[in-house]
């Protein structure tokens, strides 16, 4: 969460030919109710299984970068979905970074509502380890620190495309 999954998977299809799919937006188009929704009323174990559902659905799609919540690899066989299906990242950024992208956009964030600075700082810090074992599953890491301004937007995207993808 907030290490720019969005911020990064938007660039990458505004630079490539491919598509951009945020999860969580298919999810709400599909069951026509925000994330935040889903998640209040009807629990984060109902939210999960439509999220497995809708990331196998798309990760039949083509020529697309999708980008999950930061919870999806740790469910079901979710990040083997992931794996099979295309190339994985682990986006990283540092702690600091996150808690600064966190702390903006909380309002936004059904785990980071209503939270305090330090509570944030401890939710990124036990989310990283109890996340762990499964982001390290991804084919590739990345760091996303640099995503701040829109030149850095641009920079940091040339780097994965001159990195990651085929010339």
């Amino acid at each position: 969460m907030g290490c720019g999954k969005s911020t990064l998977g938007r660039a990458l299809a505004q630079y490539t030919d491919l598509q951009f799919v945020d999860l969580d937006t298919h999810i709400e188009r599909r069951f026509q109710a925000n994330v935040r929704d889903i998640f209040a009323i009807q629990g984060e174990p109902r939210f999960r299984e439509i999220e497995h559902r809708m990331l196998s659905e798309v990760a039949d799609f083509e020529n697309v970068v999708i980008a999950c919540g930061g919870g999806t690899p740790c469910f079901y066989n979710n990040m083997e979905i992931i794996n099979t299906h295309g190339t994985s990242f682990w986006l990283q950024a540092s702690e600091q970074i996150l808690l600064r992208r966190l702390k903006r956009g909380r309002h936004k964030r059904p785990l980071m509502a209503g939270k305090t600075d330090e509570q944030i700082l401890q939710t990124i810090r036990q989310g990283l380890v109890q996340r762990h074992p499964y982001y390290t599953q991804a084919h590739h890491t990345f760091c996303t620190d640099e995503l701040e301004t829109i030149q850095e937007i641009r920079d940091t995207t040339q780097l994965f495309i001159h990195k990651f993808l085929p010339q």
